[in-house]
Parts: structure tokens; sequence; C-alpha cells
């Protein structure tokens, strides 16, 4: 396996070497990694002028009072017209009940499928999916949290989720008009070793939505009873692990990283038992469902599989890439007027360039590696740790997806996992997620040549592409966190060095950069004032080191030319002053248990905002009191 340099050894900072395998310039890259922007719609009065008519243009010789008033009339008139058009283009947006949403049906219309419907848990054959009924008990359903946003994707009225029906709905009681449920049928890696089939073992697919832009989403329904892939367990989902997922996945959508999303989360009225640690204790705990939302659930693992079960069903990996690229990369049906230019050879290869334009499974396998790539670089930048990257667990479309053992950087400690799992080898640590991204992508290149899909030549372009794609945008995202006119390596290693040393909060850290003035005569107290709410118990030693690095800063932001208050509102717009902390998510649940989820909406409020000041809410972006770091708060075991 390819892996990445760092420096210094313990820290995830890939070396430039890595990117010299690059088949394309930098400079013809897309930037990624650019900040959300929040666009807003403003009335201007200068239309109100341009409408007045040749006859009206004589009032211009009018004493300046009579003028004066006329103008506000017409100002007055305008911006009356204007919010009249706002509000009849909101009334005009599609907003749809739940009977009315175009449910589509490609996945099993177009795959081969299980010849059983339901059953006990089982190996499923020569099949991409099994049809299968939601089957979990409930009692009086409660709708505890849901997204307005996700809502408008699929051109849902939000006044649907007042329906006294919507909890049985999206509990798989009461089924969607024209939906056939179904399971899908997968495999992978778990923890570096193949695990055979996985599949959705309590993960029950409703259908697919078509929006009236055209785009398909589907909603399936995590917690909602046992499939033939359930194996040992029952299907079924808890509260707490619910809501860390319908939360993150809001959160992070909000952050700017790609990743699946949540519509609602409903409590089931029953309880589930559960063994948190697998240390022989369990209890009981109450169910709920999560609908989860994406553009496609499928998975590395949803290829491997049918090419570990030998030839029968090998050809099925075709068949699943080609409904992949015909629903979600139909771009690449039509490489002959697309094409990249490949004249660049990567480093490394004896032969010519390689032509992806002439074969549109590299060509997809290549596009699943960079989208990987940037995936990773942001969640880097960010801190977050997924915490289980099992290839069953990584999105073709470069999603963030399946969110369990998840944890965002508190104290800086590259060796940081929130899998009590993975503590004996930290393979899913913070610094590895982009060697992992690398393995995992080589177990899906080997999938596609096992089919006969890509050749050798073909992977090696791809995971060269991983590597530099990765390197761009990683040095991207660094060098606007910290305000630079360009990478400078050296500076972000120092700090990152510092932090990891002082065990300093990664997200507070960079968020308190922005505060920092090209003042060169200060103090060394003034100059390490705005960093004063991380840096604590500081010996002279390590204070040194912060000034001597604060000032190597100062000089290289002052070189720019950038103003101070320029390169703060840059800053502030790509470091959060907000995160979904694992101590803030679990304040959330324990009130939730109790019957009470007026905090899990707040979380959800200010996760949809994570980089505004929002006044008021300072504490959810405070450093975590100390219980924050017991076992069962920062590190959680895979069991929900």
């Amino acid at each position: 396996m390819t892996t990445f340099r760092h420096v210094p050894a313990h820290l995830f900072l890939p070396s430039a070497a890595t990117i010299r395998t690059s088949p394309t310039p930098t400079s013809a890259r897309s930037a990624l990694l650019l900040p959300r922007t929040r666009l807003s719609r403003h009335i201007s009065l200068k239309p109100a002028a341009a409408q007045l008519s040749p006859a009206s243009s004589s009032s211009l010789s009018l004493p300046h009072a009579q003028l004066r008033r006329r103008f506000l009339q017409l100002s007055r008139r305008f911006t009356v017209m204007a919010a009249s058009t706002q509000v009849s283009l909101q009334e005009n947006k599609t907003r749809l009940k739940l009977e009315q949403l175009n449910l589509d049906n490609s996945f099993i219309r177009d795959l081969p499928g299980d010849s059983t419907t339901d059953g006990p848990p089982r190996q499923v054959l020569h099949a991409c999916y099994t049809k299968v009924s939601p089957s979990v008990l409930v009692d009086n359903p409660q709708l505890v949290v849901w997204s307005n946003s996700v809502a408008e994707l699929l051109n849902l009225d939000p006044k649907e989720f007042e329906r006294p029906d919507f909890p049985l709905i999206f509990s798989g009681v009461s089924i969607l008009k024209g939906s056939v449920p179904y399971a899908q049928c997968y495999g992978g890696h778990q923890f570096g070793t193949w695990a055979g089939q996985l599949g959705d073992g309590r993960a029950i697919t409703l259908g697919e939505v078509l929006n009236n832009q055209g785009e398909r989403w589907e909603l399936q329904l995590k917690g909602s009873g046992k499939t033939p892939y359930s194996r040992f367990a029952d299907g079924l989902a808890v509260l707490r692990s619910s809501i860390r997922e319908f939360l993150c996945s809001e959160a992070m959508d909000a952050l700017g990283i790609p990743t699946t999303r949540a519509l609602c989360l409903v409590t089931t009225g029953k309880n589930v038992t559960r063994d948190m640690f697998y240390d022989g204790n369990p209890k009981e705990e109450p169910g709920a469902i999560v609908c989860r939302v994406a553009q496609s659930f499928l998975r590395f693992g949803s290829y491997q599989i049918h090419a570990l079960r030998g030839e029968e069903d090998v050809p099925i990996i075709r068949t699943l890439l080609d409904y992949t690229i015909q629903h979600h990369f139909p771009h690449l049906n039509s490489l002959s007027s697309k094409g990249e230019d490949f004249s660049l050879k990567p480093e490394g290869l004896e032969k010519p360039a390689v032509d992806l334009t002439s074969n549109k499974y590299a060509a997809w396998f290549c596009e699943v590696a960079e989208r990987t790539a940037v995936l990773i670089a942001k969640w880097q930048g960010v801190g977050f740790t997924h915490g289980v990257m099992n290839t069953d667990n990584m999105s073709v479309l470069g999603l963030t997806i399946d969110y369990g053992p998840f944890g965002f950087l508190d104290a800086f400690d590259p060796n940081y996992t929130p899998n009590t799992t993975d503590l004996p080898g930290r393979r899913y640590c913070f610094a590895n997620q982009p060697d992992i991204g690398m393995w995992n992508l080589a177990q899906l290149g080997g999938t596609l040549s096992t089919a006969n899909l890509v050749n050798d030549e073909e992977v090696k372009y791809a995971m060269a592409k991983y590597g530099s794609r990765f390197m761009d945008e990683y040095q991207s995202v660094m060098t606007k966190k910290l305000g630079l006119a360009k990478y400078n390596k050296d500076l972000i290693s120092k700090l990152l060095t510092n932090m990891a040393i002082d065990k300093v909060d990664y997200t507070i850290c960079f968020r308190a950069l922005s505060k920092i003035k090209t003042i060169h005569d200060f103090t060394d107290d003034e100059l390490l004032n705005p960093l004063k709410p991380v840096l604590l118990d500081m010996s002279k030693e390590r204070k040194k080191a912060w000034v001597d690095w604060s000032r190597q800063y100062i000089q290289e932001v002052a070189s720019s030319g950038i103003s101070d208050e320029e390169r703060k509102r840059s800053m502030d717009s790509v470091n959060p002053k907000f995160v979904l902390r694992n101590y803030l998510c679990q304040s959330a649940i324990d009130a939730a248990e109790q019957g009470d989820f007026t905090e899990v909406r707040r979380l959800l409020e200010v996760m949809q905002k994570p980089y505004d000041e929002q006044e008021g809410r300072e504490k959810y972006a405070r450093l975590p009191p100390a219980w924050a770091y017991r076992p069962g708060v920062c590190m959680l075991s895979c069991s929900s």
C-alpha cells in the first residue's frame, strides 16, 4: 500500500513527494474546498428610478421636496412589488404531501434481486438486494427532530411533519405510496480483514424520490427491523446512536462536507437491549429510527461482494456499475466529448499515459478516487474522525456515510480514535485516515480488475490521482485555515506540532488564529492573548515555542498584503466556531432519554450555522468539561 509521509512522524502532514505522481497540473484542478457561501437577495432602489417613463421624467424639474416625495413613493411601490414577488415565488415552490412524492424504484427494477422476499438471516447469492418489509414493533411512536432543509430537497411540505400519522410512516408501520422496500446486499473489509456478506442488517430503503430538479434521493429507514443481512442482530437501533447520526449528518452538511442526510428521527416507544461496551453488561435503551437520505447508499462493498463469490456472480459487477454510471455519473456515458487531457504521465509508470476516455469504468474509478480524496481532506481540515472506515462504510459518491463512533478532535491528538474496538491498533485514528482511504480504494480497484473492467495501469493511475488530489485539497484547506496567501509547510508543521505537544483544542485554536494582529512590536503576552483560551498552564519553554511560531506567522501573513479584517473574515468562513462534539451529543441524549427533546432540537439549530458567532450560544463553543473525556462519551463502541 502506498503511504503518505508524515512531518513530524507522528502527525499527518504529507510530504511534497507524494504529489510528484500527479497526472494533471495543480493549476488545472478544481478548487473543491471553497467555503460554503450564503447568498442573500437584496432589493435595490436603483430599478425604481429606471422605471420612470419619459413622461414622468419632467418631474426632475420639480422642487426638491416634491421630487423627494415622488422618489419615495416610487421606492415604496417597488419595494412592495418586490416583496410581493418574493412571496409569490415562495408560494409557487413545489410543496408536496407525502402521498404526492414522485417515488421511483430503479434499484430493484434494474438490478438482479433475491428470489426470496424477507426471510431469516442467510447468505443471499446472485443478488444486489432483497425485498423486505419493516418489522419493528412500535408503541405510540413520536417525532423527535426533523430537517426542513432535507424536506426542501424532496419538495416535501414542512407541514407534513405535523401529521399525526407521520411517525407511523417513518417507523415503517405504514408504507409510503409507491414504495417497494428492500435491503441492499454488500460485503466489506472490516479492520483490514474480509468479513464476507454484511448488507443492510437494520436499514430498509423505501425508494427514490425524484424531485422537481430531476435529482434522485433515496429514503432509508435505519433501525426498522430484521433483514436477511442482520446476522445475529435484531435489526433495531437505539435512541442515543440515532440522535448522533441525525445530528452529525446535518452538522457535516452545514460544514460543507459531503454527507448522507437525515430527514427525521422517531422514537418507537419500545426498548432495545444493547451491550454498549461489549463487557457483558447489557441494558435496555429507548428504540428509535432515523430516515436517512442520500442520492445513493452504494458502497465499495456493494461491488466487492460479487467479486469474492465466484465466477457466477462476477458479471453482476458490470451490471451494477452500469446502473451506477447511468444514474449517478451520467457524464461518463459521453467521454468522447468530455474527456480529460491525459498527456502527462504519472511518475513511475513506464507505459504511455492512461487514456480514460476509452474506458468509462476506469474513468469512474478515477472519479471515485478523487471524490474520496476530497472528502478525507475535508475531514482532516475540521478535525473529524470517522472511526469505522471499513470498505462497507465507504460511499462511491464520496459521501460521509454510517455515523457510528465518530468524533471531532478536542485536545489535538493525531492518534485519536473514537472507536473502542479500534484501540489495539488505532487503524482508523485521525492521522491514518488518508492512508486508509487509499487502502480501501485498492480493494475496490481489485474488484474491478477481477471483473476485467480495468487493467493494472488504470488502477495505478487512479491511485496516483487519489494521492495528488488529496495533497492538493489538504494543502488548500490548511492554507485557507491559516489565512495564508500560499501553502507554507514549515509554518503548518510547527503549528500542529505545538498543538499536539500541548493538547490544544483543535477547533478553538484555529478559530482564535484569526484574531492575531499583524503588529510586530507586541510583547510576548500581548502576542499570545488571542490564544489564551487554549494555551493553559504553559511552561516558559512551551510559551517560547508559541511566541516564536506566532511571530513567524505574523511575518508570513503581513507579507501577503491582506488586511487583518479581511483575513479574519476569510478565516472565520472556513474555521467553524461550533462542531458537534461528543459531549454535546451526550448532553442532548441524556435529556432525550428522559423524554425531553429540547436540547436535541436546539443543538440542530446551532450546528446548522457553524461559522456564525451566534450570540448567546457561546456555551456550545467552550472547551469540553472534564467528564467529556470519559469512556462512553469521547469513545464509543460499534454497538448501537
